[in-house]
């Protein structure tokens, strides 16, 4: 099976408080739509009084330049769900489904309950207007708010979204607590549990434990992984100023170290890295 990258300047530029204005938005994401990433997370439809980074998305949507690359967008609600649909530029839509209560209602001012309504109403416009749903797993390797967490409890509620429909999942270290020992086990077994299931990964990560967890996700049989040039962004409510995304950079080295090909123009991928130098500054 392929190993496919999603790149995620979303997840980059959300936290930023500096305003990144759109015409370097658009600049960025089209030099990354070159590169050859299997998607490219691109934004979100949500508040833009809760995150101004975002507040441009359609805006930005409308200019970029497709190519092979899918476009993938990040919604909160029902709500940014129909905005997101609107656009046939648009392949993707992901919603951060956490198994933390604590994370969950912090992170989109819903329980849990109430949030299983609304992947159902998503699903449903994703099935209506030709789009794929992805879920992110919040807080899918531990919390750091002592809400319940185990294997099982990963696994019970991947079955769970998988009864609704949900065919894309996205395991994600939300706080970068995972190690290698704790990625491996739970991904065999989900993957024992509930064979053919569709998922990868989403690290956040220290610049010292990178690539345990990479090698530690594709041993075990992760073959998407998501990451963000530099390392850039992360979830802010780590506490440690350390962690950041993943770094694409170090997704590429490790692959290449292993002769996997990915299919990427390294010409354009260094170009990127350039622009993502100034566009973070």
């Amino acid at each position: 099976m392929k190993v496919k990258l999603i790149e995620c300047p979303r997840d980059a530029m959300q936290g930023r408080i500096n305003l990144i204005d759109t015409d370097t938005k658009v600049n960025y994401l089209n030099a990354l739509l070159q590169v050859g990433f299997d998607a490219l997370d691109c934004g979100s439809f949500v508040s833009g009084q809760l995150i101004p980074q975002m507040a441009d998305t359609a805006e930005v949507i409308k200019r970029l330049k497709m190519t092979q690359t899918k476009l993938s967008v990040v919604v909160a609600n029902a709500r940014g769900a129909q905005k997101a649909v609107e656009f046939d530029e648009i392949s993707y839509i992901g919603f951060p489904f956490s198994i933390s209560e604590t994370f969950q209602k912090r992170n989109t001012n819903a329980s849990i309950v109430e949030s299983v309504e609304t992947v159902k109403h998503i699903l449903d416009l994703c099935q209506t207007h030709s789009k794929k749903f992805t879920c992110y797993i919040s807080m899918g390797f531990g919390n750091p708010y002592n809400d319940p967490w185990d294997e099982n409890l990963v696994v019970e509620w991947l079955s769970k979204l998988k009864a609704l429909g949900v065919n894309y999942f996205s395991l994600s270290d939300t706080v970068g607590i995972s190690n290698a020992f704790g990625i491996k086990s739970l991904i065999e077994r989900i993957t024992s549990n509930l064979p053919g299931t569709n998922f990868g990964c989403h690290f956040h990560t220290r610049p010292d434990n990178w690539e345990e967890k990479i090698e530690a996700a594709y041993m075990a049989g992760c073959r998407r992984f998501d990451g963000a040039l530099k390392g850039i962004g992360g979830c802010p409510m780590a506490d440690d100023e350390l962690i950041g995304n993943m770094p694409t950079e170090n997704l590429v080295a490790y692959f290449e170290k292993k002769n996997i090909k990915l299919g990427l123009d390294k010409l354009k991928l260094n170009e990127a890295l350039q622009m993502a130098q100034h566009v973070f500054a």
